[in-house]
């Protein structure tokens, strides 16, 4: 009875193998395939089955008026988008070093071979390659960021050959409704195109405690991982925006992104390539938002505010008078420093935060003067203060 249950059991395995590779041959043939690689077809090259001189008026006289624009814009921007490749190190957790690579995209903006991404893109890499439109390669150095703004600038150098750079729009003439299109990489599928319009403008988005897209421009062309630093564009051809942020619950686009308007990045690069850093002004005060419960066991004269904890010696605000903290409490485990300037204005906006502080100084330059609305002692006054330029991180 024994050796015919063994028996049975073993009939019973040998039957479910059989199910089990059949259903993985069965699978393998005809279910749902990814693909294992992808590659880039050079732009102004045809298929592999077709005469390399294609008649594309014939092509294009078959297109709407609409996919018309969507090909022209295509052909005239894509030799100018960059697949960019980074290498990093990092160490995992006995201190053992883990090669890391990333990517993400960028575009050229002079014949010289100057690039604009985001900063994350290539932030800590160690190398930094960069591949054409035309599947052609090049080391890249990295020149300079704005960090707070999350652009970058890399240069290429083209040794001889002609680059095409892509024009720059004036993102401020921009209108809700306006067709875009964004070219780059996700998820490494070179020389991508989607499109869509221009969803919203003047959000402000934070991306992290000390980074943000101000006055970023909303759109619902399909912006996914990789898409980064690419470019977002006019159906004139002209890049109005850096991709650089989505909104998602789920990883992949929701039809929310956000890009950087390409007059701040205009700036930034300006800044970078004429004097190899980026102008930003400063204040010289370190603050403590305070509201509610806080401000009223403070006994604080504004229900809101950020109260000056210290005023950075020889800085624009000390110079200007602002007063720091002149003693020390205890509010649970913090230790606050307070009786200094309670902050609430800049310059007639309301300031709750130093998020609000940093978008309305990302909006100034070194030099500028801004009206710092106070309380002090109890008696509400206005100080001017002339910015400073920020000290090198």
């Amino acid at each position: 009875m024994t050796t015919q249950k063994t028996s049975n059991l073993v009939r019973l395995a040998i039957a479910l193998t059989v199910l089990v590779l059949a259903a993985y041959w069965a699978g393998a043939r005809w279910g749902e395939r990814q693909p294992v690689r992808v590659g880039a077809v050079p732009s102004g090259t045809s298929g592999a089955n077709e005469s390399p001189r294609v008649d594309l008026a014939a092509r294009d006289a078959a297109l709407t008026d609409e996919e018309a624009i969507n090909v022209r814009v295509y052909r005239q921007v894509s030799p100018a988008v960059a697949n960019i490749l980074t290498k990093a190190t990092e160490y995992d957790f006995f201190m053992d070093p883990v090669p890391v690579e990333g990517a993400g995209s960028g575009f050229l903006i002079d014949e010289k071979g100057y690039i604009l991404t985001n900063f994350h893109v290539v932030q800590q890499a160690q190398s930094i390659e960069v591949i054409l439109g035309d599947q052609s390669r090049y080391p890249a150095k990295f020149i300079g960021a704005d960090q707070r703004n999350d652009v970058a600038l890399v240069k290429i150098d083209p040794k001889g050959k002609h680059l095409v750079a892509l024009p720059l729009a004036d993102s401020s003439s921009l209108q809700v409704g306006q067709k875009v299109l964004a070219i780059g990489n996700p998820f490494g599928f070179q020389s991508t195109l989607t499109t869509g319009v221009v969803s919203a403008l003047g959000r402000t988005v934070q991306t992290s405690q000390t980074t943000f897209i101000d006055e970023a421009i909303q759109t619902d062309a399909a912006i996914n991982r990789g898409n980064s630093g690419g470019p977002l564009i006019n159906s004139r051809g002209e890049v109005i925006g850096i991709n650089s942020a989505i909104f998602t619950p789920t990883g992949t686009t929701a039809g929310i992104g956000f890009a950087i308007p390409i007059n701040s990045a205009k700036r930034i690069a300006h800044d970078l390539m004429t004097e190899g850093r980026v102008h930003q002004a400063f204040l010289g005060v370190q603050t403590l938002p305070v509201a509610g419960t806080l401000a009223e066991a403070l006994d604080l004269p504004a229900q809101e505010g950020l109260l000056v904890e210290t005023a950075t010696k020889g800085g624009p605000a000390a110079v200007a008078g602002i007063r720091g903290g002149d003693r020390v409490v205890r509010a649970g485990m913090q230790r606050l420093a307070v009786g200094g300037d309670l902050i609430v204005a800049v310059d007639g906006q309301k300031v709750a935060s130093p998020f609000d502080l940093n978008i309305i100084l990302n909006r100034k330059r070194p030099g500028d003067t801004v009206t710092l609305t106070i309380y002090r002692g109890g008696k509400k006054t206005d100080v001017p203060v002339k910015l400073g330029e920020r000290p090198n991180q």
